[in-house]
């Protein structure tokens, strides 16, 4: 009786753990479902700084991606990457191995996975002509909260219309050249689902895509290019379909392709 009971255990802890499987798979397709758009970004490894971002277009979210554009050179945080908090949880069963980093606040990491896009910002009082993306203008009481002790963590506000409870953000009017343009990479945001969570304390604030100050200069956790480069990638962004950002090292890109039904890229890493 007690082998019985044993191995209707197995049985039980087998079909639970398929269960969840088979929900994490669905959840997995279920972010890419309606998407047209697609940026992808790969460097060499974690730690790399460099890289280079690769767009994917499609008709219907039936047909196959097909690439679009020429490679642009990028730089992501001058620490390379850790896993973020995006669309997809990193903790479902074959994502995140147990010596990849993951993104905590301050670690000067571009956070790694799948991710939404948000609104775009810029210097200028009007948008780049033919923007289709929201467009946010920065003024002098524009800033973007870090301080995780806050109620406003990880958000954009106008400090000009609230009261402050932070003790640190980074003034966005006062980012030099950085900010001309940019737009929000939506990590360790209310955006992941539709039940409106808040962000994960110490996960990583204030994470754009925007300017570069050079090709070997890493950022704060943000995602660079030169300046041209950007705004042509802005002037693509539609929000009519849905476009997402894959953003890995190139082994772990080719090692989930499959498995996330990501465009093939021809990278420059492979040997």
């Amino acid at each position: 009786m007690k082998s019985l009971h044993f191995l209707l255990g197995l049985l039980l802890g087998a079909t639970g753990t398929l269960a969840l499987s088979a929900q994490a798979t669905a959840a997995q397709s279920e972010v890419f479902t309606h998407s047209t758009q697609m940026i992808v970004v790969t460097t060499s490894s974690w730690n790399a700084v460099d890289g280079r971002l690769q767009r994917f277009e499609r008709n219907t979210p039936n047909e196959k991606w097909k690439l679009t554009g020429k490679p642009i050179s990028i730089v992501v945080g001058r620490s390379g990457m850790g896993w973020g908090i995006g669309l997809l949880a990193t903790d479902a069963p074959g994502i995140r191995t147990a010596s990849e980093p993951e993104k905590k606040e301050g670690d000067g990491k571009s956070p790694a996975g799948v991710f939404a896009l948000g609104t775009a910002f810029g210097y200028a009082p009007q948008p780049l002509p033919g923007l289709k993306l929201q467009y946010l203008s920065l003024t002098s009481s524009t800033e973007c909260v870090d301080d995780v002790r806050s109620k406003y963590y990880n958000r954009i506000v106008d400090h000009s219309t609230i009261t402050s409870d932070w003790n640190s953000s980074e003034h966005m009017r006062d980012a030099g050249q950085s900010y001309k343009w940019g737009v929000v990479i939506d990590h360790n945001s209310t955006v992941r689902g539709s039940d409106d969570r808040s962000p994960v304390t110490a996960g990583g604030s204030c994470v754009f895509m925007h300017i570069w100050a050079g090709p070997s200069q890493g950022t704060a956790g943000c995602t660079a290019m030169p300046q041209g480069e950007l705004e042509g990638v802005l002037l693509w962004l539609d929000p009519a379909r849905k476009p997402l950002l894959v953003q890995l090292p190139a082994a772990d890109y080719e090692r989930l392709g499959s498995r996330w039904r990501l465009p093939p890229i021809v990278s420059e890493y492979q040997r």
